[in-house]
Formats: C-alpha cells, sequence, structure tokens
C-alpha cells in the first residue's frame, strides 16, 4: 500500500493583517515596510514589501514543492548565467505544509512593457548557455520534473483548425498557417535534455532601460526537457527573428530554433482560439500580442 502523503488542497490567499504579521516575523530587522498585492502574474499570492522585497506565498501542496525547489535552482544557476535571479533572503512556510519566501526584488520592467534590445539579446543568448553548463551532477541533485519533447504533427492539426476559427472571428488571417513541413514535426534524434526555464513569457522577463535583460523571473516550472521550448517561450515574448539571433548567439542548432519557433506559434493560434470562445481568461490583448510576435518574420 502507497504511504505518499496527501497532497494539500488549495487554500484561499491570506488577508493584509496576516501577510504584515507573516512580513514582520520572517524580516524582523526591517520596520515600517509597505506591503502590497502585486497585479502582474496570479500564479502565486504575491505581494511587494517595501522597495527591495517580493513576498510570494503558494497556496497548495504541490506549489510548495515547487517553490522550494525553485530557490534551490535558483541558487545553482547564478554562477553560469549573465541575467539577474531572486535570491531568497528569507523563507519559511506561512500555513502547515504551505512554503512562503521573500526575494530580492529585481530593477528593469516587464518585457511587455519595455523592448528587449541588441545588447539584452546578448543576456538572454547566455542565459540559454549557461543554463546548458550547469554540471549534470547539480541539475540532478535539483530533482526537476524530466518532460519528453511535444508532438508537433497533432499541435499543427490543432493550430490549423484554431487560425480557420480565428480568421472567421476576424482575429487572424488563416494565410498565417505555413506551407506542410514534414521536416519539422519531430525533434531531430537523438535530442538532448537541457535545464530549461520553461516559462519564459514576457512579464518573466525584466528589461533595464538600455535594453539589457537585468532579471529572469519565476522559475518554479523549471524541468529538464526539449530545449525548443524556451526557444518557443521567446518567440512569444520578444519575436521570431529576435528569437532566431538570440538561439544562434547561444550555439543552439537550426533545427531547435524551428522547432521551437514552430511551437509558439502552433500554441498562440490554439490559446488565442481558446479565448475567443470562452475555454480561457488570459488577458485579449496578450494573447493577441503574443500571436503577432511569435507569427512575425
Amino acid at each position: 500500500m502507497c504511504a505518499c502523503p496527501t497532497p494539500l488542497p488549495p487554500v484561499a490567499p491570506p488577508p493584509p493583517s496576516t501577510v504584515r504579521a507573516l512580513v514582520g516575523a520572517l524580516l524582523p530587522q526591517e520596520s515600517d515596510l509597505r506591503v502590497e498585492p502585486v497585479d502582474e502574474g496570479g500564479e502565486h499570492s504575491t505581494w511587494w514589501v517595501g522597495e527591495r522585497y517580493v513576498l510570494r506565498l503558494t497556496l497548495d501542496g504541490e506549489a510548495a514543492v515547487r517553490q522550494r525547489r525553485e530557490v534551490a535552482l535558483r541558487a545553482a544557476i547564478q554562477p553560469y548565467v549573465p541575467v539577474g535571479a531572486p535570491v531568497s533572503v528569507a523563507a519559511g512556510d506561512w500555513a502547515p505544509g504551505l512554503a512562503c519566501t521573500v526575494d530580492s526584488r529585481l530593477p528593469g520592467e516587464s518585457a511587455e512593457r519595455r523592448p528587449v534590445g541588441p545588447e539584452g539579446e546578448g543576456d538572454l543568448a547566455g542565459m540559454l548557455r549557461g543554463l546548458r553548463a550547469l554540471p549534470p551532477g547539480s541539475v540532478s541533485a535539483l530533482g526537476l520534473p524530466v518532460r519528453g519533447p511535444r508532438a508537433l504533427d497533432g499541435l499543427r492539426r490543432s493550430a490549423e483548425e484554431a487560425l480557420v476559427r480565428l480568421a472567421a472571428y476576424g482575429e487572424a488571417p488563416a494565410a498565417h498557417m505555413p506551407p506542410h513541413d514534414p521536416g519539422a514535426m519531430e525533434p531531430p534524434a537523438p535530442l538532448a535534455a537541457v535545464l530549461l526555464h520553461n516559462d519564459l513569457k514576457g512579464e518573466h522577463l525584466l528589461v533595464s532601460s538600455a535594453g539589457r535583460v537585468s532579471g529572469v523571473l519565476d522559475w518554479a516550472d523549471a524541468v529538464v526537457g526539449d530545449p525548443a521550448e524556451d526557444v518557443a517561450g521567446l518567440a512569444l515574448s520578444i519575436g521570431a527573428a529576435a528569437t532566431e539571433r538570440v538561439t544562434v548567439a547561444a550555439g543552439l542548432t537550426p533545427e531547435v530554433c524551428r522547432r521551437g519557433v514552430l511551437l509558439a506559434r502552433y500554441d498562440t493560434a490554439i490559446r488565442l482560439a481558446d479565448r475567443v470562445e470562452g475555454r480561457d481568461d488570459s488577458p485579449l490583448p496578450l494573447l493577441r500580442a503574443q500571436l503577432d510576435r511569435a507569427w512575425a518574420g
């Protein structure tokens, strides 16, 4: 009989009074810190704490496991990647089995509001190289999930159907869909699995006023898997053309770049169709922007 613990069910975010008390316990050396909720994002209960910190609370057992793993991951990659990642300055449980962490607040604006410049593209290339440079033993010690590559043929069929529906709604021309390319349907074999951020999107990329990438947020979904997944995240964040430049600078193969851009294109078409037809509640302007960036070029 399995002795596995029962996963903790989701709970509601705590009230502000509880958050303020928690901040006082986690940061006893600080005083009179302003505590207010963060609007962007939404996967965690997240609060600004003064000008220098961010408090993140997990709301179920699985999220708690991922957050504890994320804290270890960020520490492990720090010597290898040229972009900033938040540093945990205090951590604990805010409720039984539910983790929380106070992270350093990184400078910069979301890539959804500020474009990544040429030097910022170099920062992203350095990040991809750095993730591949992490020693296998260090990656294994993190206990990250291992994910196989997604099959592109089924995704393509779903994207074709989605684009036809979007065209009928006036959301996207059916001409977006390129000619069938059997050579791009499956990853080259053998595919080397690598450490991935696995959730690269504009709100997780912080950009300085000079267009540099000053930080990458939210590593909780990191896995070991298909390198094309991070390429796909960049394509919907900074556009397909910029992503191609980044992948070339990072030393990724053209096949991985092509596969990643296709993943982004298929995913954005499917997600936008789901939103238009009421099966998704993501912001419509964001999904439109992501589709345009992934399909440009």
